[in-house]
Formats: C-alpha cells, sequence, structure tokens
C-alpha cells in the first residue's frame, strides 16, 4: 500500500482543500478522471461507499479504493455510507484510504470503531446526516481527525444543497475549537455554495459533478477554492 499523509492544518489555517469526489467521474476511464483531477490541482481524491442498506444506492468497494489509490498520489478521502462499517474497515484500509469517515448514524460503539481506524493506520472521520445534530460528535472529538457535515442527503449526486445545515457546520466549528480536526462539507459545493460553508468554518470541501461534471477541471476546482478563500479574514485567507 502506497503510504500518503494526511496534513492536518489548524482552524485559523488559510488552507481550503478540494476534495473532488469520484461518484461523479466517468467509471469507464478512471485512472484517467483522477489523474486529470490531480494535476488540475486538487488536494484529496474523495470515494463515496454506498451499501444500498444504509443509503438507497449502492457504489464501490475496496477494489475501486485500490484502483484510485494506484492512479494517485494525494490522499484518498473514503466516506463509509454503509451499515455495520466495522466489518469492512481493514479492507479499505488494505486498499489505500488514507482517511475513512464512518456515519455517527451507523456506528453503535462509535469511539470504538473510530480508534480501530487509527490502529489500522488510517485517519479517522466521523460524518453526520443534514437531520444529525452536532452534540452527537461533542465526545469523540479528540479520536478523529476529520469531522464531515453532509450538506445533502446522503445517497446520490448531483443534489440541491441544503442551507439549512449551516448553522451546524458553525456549531461544529466552534466544537472543534483548536482541535488539529479537519471540518469537512460534502453535498451541493459549487463556486456559489463554496462561500457559504467556508465562511461557516469548514475547510475541506468535496464536490462532484462541479468537478467531473465540468469541461475544465483546474478552473472548476480554482473557482471553487477561490469562492472558498474569498470569505476568509484578510490576514488568513490573503
Amino acid at each position: 500500500m502506497l503510504s500518503v499523509s494526511l496534513v492536518i492544518h489548524s482552524p485559523a489555517s488559510s488552507s481550503v482543500l478540494v476534495a473532488p469526489s469520484i461518484l461523479s467521474a466517468d467509471f469507464g476511464r478512471l485512472a484517467e478522471e483522477v489523474q486529470r483531477a490531480e494535476q488540475a490541482g486538487c488536494d484529496w481524491i474523495h470515494v463515496d461507499v454506498m451499501d444500498g442498506h444504509f443509503v438507497p444506492n449502492i457504489t464501490i468497494g475496496p477494489l475501486v479504493v485500490k484502483a484510485v489509490r494506484s492512479a494517485s498520489t494525494v490522499p484518498v478521502d473514503v466516506h463509509l455510507m454503509i451499515s455495520d462499517p466495522d466489518d469492512f474497515l481493514s479492507p479499505f484500509v488494505d486498499a489505500g484510504a488514507s482517511v475513512i469517515s464512518v456515519h455517527v448514524e451507523a456506528c453503535t460503539h462509535l469511539q470504538r470503531t473510530l480508534t480501530r481506524i487509527r490502529q489500522l493506520g488510517a485517519k479517522a472521520g466521523v460524518a453526520l446526516n443534514p437531520h444529525t445534530p452536532e452534540e452527537s460528535v461533542r465526545y469523540v472529538l479528540d479520536d478523529v481527525d476529520l469531522v464531515l457535515a453532509m450538506t445533502v442527503n446522503p445517497g446520490f449526486g448531483g443534489q440541491r444543497f441544503l442551507s439549512s445545515v449551516l448553522p451546524k457546520i458553525r456549531a461544529l466549528r466552534s466544537l472543534i475549537g483548536s482541535r488539529p480536526v479537519h471540518l469537512e462539507v460534502d453535498g451541493g459545493i459549487t463556486p456559489s455554495t463554496a462561500a457559504d460553508v467556508s465562511a461557516a468554518g469548514a475547510r475541506v470541501l468535496v464536490a462532484g459533478s462541479a468537478v467531473f461534471g465540468s469541461t475544465n477541471y483546474r478552473v472548476a476546482i480554482d473557482a471553487i477554492r477561490a469562492s472558498a478563500r474569498s470569505t476568509l479574514p484578510r490576514e488568513v485567507g490573503a
């Protein structure tokens, strides 16, 4: 397995990371798509894993993660939208996941699951559906490297951004405080919505169709990043 470090920035960092989701990529030429996104300046590659049970769709497994890992040098950000994620942690780490995020709604013993991800050698993330309150992760924040706030109901790409989640993003930013924990958003991210989530405190932006559905990946990624950075204080984001 190729080891790729996941750089953790401070909450006050001016770094805005863009993570294109392969859910919107052309799977017939996936390696080329991933390489094009990396050459266009993406920071991470985001992989949405769905099981048809936790969410109403079925996508991919460890073999595709392995292919993405082989095609790229940036961190591979694996989002497990599946029931019983504990049963699949080892295969995804072995396939090359740099970070694995599990849903608070899917984990009976969340802290144990997060600890296991770290023990296996990956960074640990926790994801929340739009309706799930920020308080659900308060007591695991010292066990995670990333918090992922969903800004759509998970299961499908190309959905409309839910602005009702913005107060929760701000609340999560406050809960995280000075911890070296990424705050990531996923769902409906475009240059138009990137500014709002950045202003709320997110610094990792997952974008699927906004990148892979565009004709120029570099222009799309730069536009998302520029929009997000436009809301940062001048002394931080200049």
